[in-house]
């Protein structure tokens, strides 16, 4: 089997909007931890809060879909 003779590989996505989804969604983590990070530092003592849970997992869901576009973007295909 001859190297020259294989079809290279294409993903389904289109790299052109790699970029894009990078800048937003790692903008977007970067906007929930600041704020997850400002809530923790000004909050005062008191009894464990559900409020920032769900609040953790916004900036964990946008920060682990941001990553891999960013691996993209710049020619590490995962």
């Amino acid at each position: 089997m001859e190297l020259e003779a294989m079809s290279r590989y294409t993903g389904p996505g289109k790299p052109a909007v790699f970029p894009h989804l990078t800048m937003v969604l790692l903008a977007t983590a970067m906007h929930f931890t600041t704020w997850f990070f400002v809530y923790e530092v000004t909050s005062t003592r008191h009894p464990w809060d559900t409020y920032k849970d769900p609040l953790l997992l916004v900036t964990l869901f946008f920060m682990g879909f941001g990553v891999p576009f960013q691996l993209l973007w710049i020619g590490i295909y995962i």
